[in-house]
């Protein structure tokens, strides 16, 4: 990835048009903003990670161990509590964007977070606290339980909360410091989002291992107590970064998003009037006409105004191109709703497959099968710099785009991979399931086939890889294509892919196995993994990829990019 170190002293000593400094004056380039600013604003987002995924990775362990719930209500809570978290970040963004800012959002949220945090620790104390009482006081002891499951969730859902302030403003909030109109600057902002996705991972991979082994090894309590101390930290970095930051002017006269939904409701209003009486004449300055893009003109009826109404019954070019703009992510986003789905399976049904097979490293030491999961953050770790440094530069001599290849295609080429994903994924649970039938373990639920763990690494790690490109590519799509105001609610959009994909996955998977478990059939996703069928299932969504990757195709073909006035070639 570009060496943040290399460019930092090029940097021209001029002021950034559009931003100011912590003062309220107009930012200088080089005082502010730009790689000494977003370094403060990466710690902030891994201490973030660290602390939700410290959660979210043992999370359903604590939900069946000291919470004694059923797996199933277990597996339940957590697909609830993920799916919340993942859409959450729209309400954070509307707010950031519309309202508050970024910078305040984030530590509004943060602090939410922490609070969140400190609860979730003091609930894991619980039991502890209380043990002296219990032991004297049968009713206590219901009651204690009782209090300490209602506390969880409620830290549990304000963590949730900080999060979906925190997660789309920090990421927007940190490309804001490259100004996009500056060549150097712009071209910085492309591997800014590399260096967060790879510090991100390289942090958690490294950190998670270590704190899961506490939480099942230790004490919940420090387990839980770790992440709040860590999102502390981050909070206290973050606000040190406070007189570096860039700061982009708002017009606090306009609010963003109803400014947008004026140009379709300005849009249908006259469209409705011209339907209903044609004899009402219509001005509009033929050159506006002339100038807006082709693509949803039914849109340009907002910059007409009926003769005779008032002239602020009308809207301006420059809002109904931004009403186009968004208009146009939605196809993209829907595409890219099958890719969410595939990433569902890393965290679930690859996971299944390993705890069936042979895991032993060295005699007496089996791997965890969720530690496989590690292997993608492997390939996010190993691929990003080859991708900044190696196949970046070369695209680039190729194509003349400052970026190497155009956003579309970054994403494009990672939805195609995921396709290959599910296909050996497929072929690797087909021979799972014949080794299981040579051996006779067909009828044995809690056998292990005699065939090696490693055999999940390439779908692991190929699926890694596409991360690399689909899943950069998208944060940075969205950012970019979003109007300058809207920058948060355009990253909460990709998270929602995430999200969205998971709902999905657990509605077709609800649907498969209602449908494929009838008649006294085994369903696909029965007990018995030995007698399931998730290779047909892969084989699914292997074929979903590939209709969802041709109309992606299709979308990304007739895709108008919102150049903003920037250098960005299309």
């Amino acid at each position: 990835m570009e060496n943040p170190n290399d460019t930092l002293l090029e940097v021209e000593t001029t002021l950034v048009d559009g931003a100011v400094d912590y003062r309220g004056q107009p930012a200088v380039r080089s005082k502010s903003g730009y790689w000494r600013s977003a370094w403060f604003i990466i710690g902030v987002e891994v201490a973030e990670r660290i602390s939700f995924y410290g959660i979210q990775g043992n999370l359903i362990s604590y939900l069946t161990g000291p919470l004694n719930q059923s797996t199933a209500t277990a597996a339940k809570n957590v697909n609830i509590w993920v799916g919340t978290s993942s859409l959450l970040p729209l309400l954070g963004a509307f707010l950031a964007d519309s309202f508050l800012g970024r910078y305040r959002t984030i530590i509004l949220a943060s602090l939410i977070y922490i609070m969140g945090l400190v609860l979730l620790t003091l609930s894991a104390m619980l039991p502890s606290l209380t043990k002296s009482k219990c032991q004297v006081d049968t009713k206590f002891i219901v009651c204690s339980q009782h209090s300490q499951v209602i506390l969880f969730f409620i830290s549990l859902y304000l963590v949730a909360i900080g999060q979906g302030g925190h997660k789309p403003c920090v990421q927007a909030f940190g490309a804001d410091q490259f100004d996009e109109q500056h060549p150097k600057e712009h071209r910085a902002r492309s591997s800014f989002f590399n260096w967060w996705y790879f510090t991100v991972l390289a942090g958690c991979t490294l950190i998670i291992s270590i704190l899961n082994y506490i939480q099942d090894n230790y004490s919940w309590v420090l387990g839980f107590g770790i992440p709040c101390t860590v999102m502390t930290i981050g909070l206290l970095v973050f606000l040190l970064g406070s007189m570096t930051y860039r700061f982009n002017i708002k017009d606090n006269n306009k609010n963003p998003i109803l400014r947008i939904g004026r140009v379709f409701v300005v849009a249908i209003r006259n469209w409705r009037n011209a339907l209903s009486n044609s004899s009402i004449e219509e001005e509009c300055d033929g050159m506006l006409l002339r100038r807006s893009s082709e693509q949803f003109s039914f849109l340009n009826k907002a910059l007409q105004t009926p003769k005779g109404s008032k002239e602020g019954n009308t809207c301006s070019l420059v809002e109904v191109e931004e009403a186009k703009a968004i208009l146009r992510l939605v196809p993209i986003w829907t595409t890219c709703l099958v890719y969410g789905i595939v990433f569902a399976q890393v965290f679930t049904f690859f996971t299944k497959q390993g705890r069936s097979m042979e895991r032993t490293i060295f005699p007496g030491f089996d791997i965890p099968p969720a530690s496989c999961q590690s292997i993608n953050g492997i390939a996010i770790i190993l691929f990003s710099p080859v991708y900044d440094r190696i196949f970046v530069p070369i695209a680039r001599a190729i194509t003349g785009k400052p970026s190497g290849i155009t956003m579309l295609q970054r994403i494009g080429t990672g939805v195609f991979i995921s396709m290959f994903t599910m296909v050996i994924a497929a072929f690797v649970e087909t021979k799972r399931l014949k080794t299981a039938q040579e051996y006779g373990l067909v009828d044995d639920p809690n056998a292990t086939v005699p065939m090696s763990i490693w055999w999940l690494i390439p779908q692991y790690f190929l699926f890694g890889i596409s991360e690399v490109f689909t899943m950069v590519g998208l944060q940075e799509f969205f950012y970019d294509q979003v109007p300058n105001e809207l920058r948060s609610m355009g990253l909460a959009l990709y998270l929602s892919i995430v999200g969205v994909g998971s709902f999905l996955s657990g509605f077709l998977i609800s649907l498969i196995e209602n449908l494929s478990g009838k008649d006294g059939h085994e369903s696909w996703f029965c007990d018995n993994i030995n007698k399931a069928h998730l290779d047909y299932f892969y084989w699914l969504l292997a074929g979903l990829s590939m209709v969802g990757f041709t109309l992606f195709l299709y979308f990304a073909k007739y895709y108008t990019y919102n150049h903003k006035g920037t250098i960005r070639q299309a």
